[in-house]
C-alpha cells in the first residue's frame, strides 16, 4: 500500500497574502511530495508496508531513521494543509473554545504560549496543540517528528500544527518567524481543529 500526495483542499494563492502562493506551491509539490515519495521508498518491501501512518509513527522507535523522518513529514503536512483555510481571522467557539479555556485560562494565553512553543524551537521543527484524554496541552517536536511518535516527549493527538522549518516561511518572511506565526493565526481552520479535538 503506497502512500499519496494528498492534493491540498485550496489553490496555492488561496493563503495569500499570509502564506504565499510561491511557498505553498513548493512546499506541497517539492517537500512534502519528497517525503511521500521517500516514505514509499523506505518501507517498501517490508511488513511496514501494510500499516496505516499512524500505525508506523506508534512504533517508531522501532524501524529506520529514514521511516521516522520521512513518515513524520508525509503525517506532519497532510495536518497542516487541512488545518488551514482561507477563512481570514476566526477565533474557536464551542466545545473547543470550552477546553481552551480550562487548559490554558483563556485563548489569549493559549496563543501565546503556543507562540512561545513555535519561536523558541530551535533549528527546524513544529510546535503542536495536542489532545491528551479530555484536554489539551502544547508541545514542540524536533524535525519530522510530532506527539504521535512512540518516543515523543508529550505524548498524544495533534489536532494543530505549525511547521517552523525555514522552507514554510523563507521566502516570504526570511529569518522573521515571529511574522509567519502570527500570520498563521489568520488561516487557522477552527472548525477542522474543532473536528480533531472530538474525533
Amino acid at each position: 500500500m503506497a502512500f499519496e500526495l494528498q492534493k491540498l483542499p485550496y489553490a496555492f494563492d488561496a493563503l495569500e497574502p499570509y502564506i504565499d502562493a510561491q511557498t505553498m506551491e513548493i512546499h506541497h509539490g517539492k517537500h512534502h511530495a519528497a517525503y511521500t515519495n521517500n516514505l514509499n521508498a523506505a518501507i517498501q518491501g517490508t511488513e511496514t508496508e501494510e500499516k496505516t501512518i499512524e500505525e508506523i509513527l506508534s512504533n517508531i522507535s522501532a524501524l529506520p531513521v529514514a521511516v521516522r523522518n520521512n513518515g513524520g513529514g508525509f503525517y506532519n503536512h497532510n495536518l497542516y494543509w487541512e488545518i488551514m483555510a482561507p477563512q481570514g481571522a476566526k477565533q474557536p467557539e464551542g466545545d473547543l473554545l470550552k477546553v481552551l479555556n480550562e487548559s490554558f485560562g483563556s485563548y489569549q494565553n493559549f496563543k501565546e504560549a503556543f507562540t512561545k512553543a513555535a519561536l523558541t524551537r530551535f533549528g527546524s521543527g513544529w510546535a503542536w496543540l495536542v489532545k491528551q484524554g479530555d484536554g489539551l496541552v502544547i508541545s514542540s517536536t524536533p524535525n519530522q517528528d510530532n506527539p504521535l511518535m512512540d518516543l515523543a516527549e508529550v505524548k498524544g493527538t495533534p489536532v494543530l500544527g505549525v511547521d517552523v522549518w525555514e522552507h514554510a516561511y523563507y521566502l516570504k518572511y526570511q529569518n522573521r518567524r515571529p511574522d509567519y506565526v502570527d500570520a498563521f493565526f489568520n488561516v487557522v481552520n477552527w472548525d477542522e481543529v474543532a473536528r480533531r479535538f472530538k474525533g
